[in-house]
């Protein structure tokens, strides 16, 4: 969010972005409402444009894509998705096959796969190991989305190390801290709790994976809201002590409105429950750091001055010929 603020902020409006920057409702009305616009497609994008790439990051043909088309790019991936592109490129340059722990159809998963589409097999958890073929049993890491449950993630590689008892680790852990932050404390707060509230989309793959570790952990119920507003009071029927935690990219306004609707009905008590200190900061995309405008303006000169010079080069041609009759 702060990336597609501070590129408004420096370039001015439209700034695109592919894709949500975010999974998250009122983070993408928010930067709508102060110029961004989300596409799901590059080729949407005019000539001589910005796009920035969300969070979860994009396929090597994306990049070209953006190339083709005269844009001026912002890569905002999450570097902890960058690190997991990087390890794909580098298995698949040493031949080894990649058994890619996901969800079909996420971003971060079509990105990832398209690191390396010839080694990449997508296992989207443990019923799908049955199935999975290798070349050689010998030669298979796996990696995993940023996003997962780390539970059901372990589950999967427990059930695939059964098939393939020489598959190898990652150098080091895929999931994302924040995202094993919250299950480790939606874990311990499921354990007290009789309702567990997420504040998250329903498209937020971690945010959704909160809600399941809350019912696995003993909480009674767990439902998954965008805003207080969704909140039902029945839900709170029977209830004494109520959990509240939100996604990886929820603002804290909307948590906070989510703990003063609970006040409101009683659940005025507040106790933190903190698995671990998040001291990890990650920097602006250095793309900020150029007049991406100018770029972009020149590639369109570029290409403009191209392909007047075909034009112009294919008519002293054609002049030429018709005086060689």
């Amino acid at each position: 969010m702060i990336a597609v603020e501070k590129a408004l902020e420096q370039y001015g409006a439209p700034v695109y972005v592919r894709h949500e920057i975010v999974h998250n409702k009122y983070v993408v009305r928010t930067l709508e409402k102060k110029g961004a616009i989300f596409v799901e497609q590059t080729e949407e994008i005019p000539p001589g444009n910005i796009v920035m790439f969300s969070a979860h990051g994009v396929a090597p043909v994306v990049h070209e894509e953006a190339e083709r088309g005269r844009l001026a790019t912002i890569d905002a991936t999450c570097p902890l998705v960058t690190k997991v592109h990087k390890e794909a490129v580098r298995f698949a340059g040493e031949d080894y096959d990649i058994l890619l722990i996901g969800h079909e159809g996420h971003e971060e998963v079509i990105g990832t796969s398209g690191e390396a589409p010839d080694h990449i097999t997508l296992v989207d958890g443990p019923a799908d190991v049955e199935k999975v073929e290798v070349r050689d049993p010998s030669k298979i890491v796996w990696l995993s989305q940023t996003t997962l449950s780390v539970d059901e993630t372990m589950e999967t590689v427990d059930a695939l190390k059964e098939k393939f008892p020489q598959l190898i680790s990652p150098p080091s852990d895929d999931i994302c801290y924040a995202t094993q932050n919250r299950q480790l404390a939606v874990k311990q707060m499921g354990a007290e709790a009789e309702l567990v509230i997420v504040v998250g989309s329903r498209n937020s793959s971690n945010s959704k994976r909160l809600v399941e570790v809350a019912k696995l952990a003993g909480a009674r119920e767990s439902y998954l809201v965008d805003f207080a507003s969704e909140i039902d009071e029945a839900w709170l029927e029977g209830v004494t002590t109520v959990g509240v935690t939100s996604g990886a990219s929820v603002p804290e306004v909307l948590v906070e409105e989510v703990l003063e609707w609970l006040d409101a009905r009683g659940y005025g008590d507040v106790e933190l429950v903190r698995a671990a200190e998040e001291t990890i900061t990650f920097s602006l995309p250095k793309e900020l750091r150029r007049d991406l405008r100018e770029e972009a303006a020149a590639l369109v000169a570029e290409r403009t001055a191209l392909v007047a010079e075909r034009g112009g080069s294919g008519s002293a041609s054609g002049s030429e010929g018709a005086s060689a009759e």
